[in-house]
């Protein structure tokens, strides 16, 4: 055989260790399919999946954008295995019959989470009797006005409410339904730029009753540890590629829902997403004690019928270390 068919020998066999190397990783990665909204909070995920930092820890994440209140039905069906929501939301599904594990914190709301009003209406004891935009029992902010109302010693008994997604119902508030709006980021924005509508009363700043998790199915977890472990490392991998290259990251976070990166740092200005330190702080010593008083809100709320047997289940603080 002469030079040229060595050559092509080396080549077709290089080739094959390729492709035979290319097989073997494809059979370790592990799929996940992640259930979430397009809520800023979990917009470092959207990074994780675009810039292929899921992929180099081994996962094949498909990312569903399917609403809070029909989340649970998703995991309960197992057309997901993971999703993004609320800490209450957590204890909610659980307390209900859909388990799932708390594995690491996304982030917290710092004003981006609120009650958009009319001008006229200066504090929540104003708002009895009036209609308030908000999504259905068991979302985040159905959680949030029964939390607010609640601090303020009075009940959903006290208002009405027409059920509306956040994003329908910022709208809708900005061209003149209804009297009040629970929204969130980033169509709470919508409101912040339309001010002849009306007004923010109180935000997350004022009533801190939004702290955003990833959950699993237990059974998942248990059958894939390593790929639990590769989720959390991801996202905190996201969380320093947005300080290396803030730019970049909020273009791409910005595009999933339709934002420019300039209007997404903007309502990313309102929130704070929790690195590795962060996330061992409040799984140690913040989660358990939220957790608690959330329950007796969502009993009162109606949301759920019985607390959890144990809430200690809900969560799994091994895949931060």
């Amino acid at each position: 055989m002469g030079k040229t068919g060595t050559s092509l020998t080396l080549s077709l066999t290089l080739g094959a260790c390729a492709a035979l190397m290319a097989f073997g990783a494809q059979a370790q990665t592990t799929k996940v399919v992640l259930g979430m909204s397009g809520w800023t909070g979990f917009a470092p995920l959207t990074l994780a999946d675009k810039a292929g930092i899921f992929k180099k820890h081994g996962l094949d994440v498909d990312i569903k954008f399917i609403p809070q209140k029909d989340r649970h039905l998703a995991l309960a069906a197992g057309s997901i295995q993971c999703a993004a929501t609320t800490v209450e939301t957590h204890v909610a599904w659980n307390a209900n019959g859909v388990p799932i594990v708390q594995i690491f914190q996304l982030d917290k709301s710092y004003g981006a989470d609120g009650m958009a009003v009319r001008n006229d209406i200066t504090s929540v004891a104003d708002l009895k009797g009036k209609t308030i935009g908000v999504d259905a029992p068991g979302t985040s902010s159905y959680f949030g006005l029964a939390w607010i109302l609640e601090k303020n010693g009075m009940t959903l008994k006290d208002v009405k409410t027409t059920t509306l997604s956040p994003q329908a119902a910022a709208q809708a508030f900005v061209v003149g339904r209804n009297d009040a709006a629970m929204t969130y980021e980033p169509y709470l924005s919508t409101v912040r730029n339309s001010p002849d509508a009306g007004k923010i009363l109180v935000t997350t700043l004022d009533y801190p009753y939004v702290i955003d998790t990833l959950g699993c199915a237990p059974g998942w977890l248990k059958d894939n540890p390593a790929a639990a472990k590769g989720l959390a490392d991801a996202y905190f991998e996201a969380l320093e590629l947005i300080k290396a290259d803030p730019k970049q990251s909020n273009e791409i976070m910005g595009a999933a829902v339709k934002q420019t990166g300039e209007q997404f740092a903007e309502s990313a200005s309102h929130l704070k997403w929790q690195d590795k330190a962060a996330n061992q702080k409040f799984f140690a010593e913040e989660l358990m004690p939220f957790m608690q008083e959330a329950q007796k809100i969502l009993l009162s709320a109606g949301v759920i019928r019985k607390a959890p047997e144990d809430l200690s289940v809900t969560f799994n603080d091994s895949f931060i270390k």
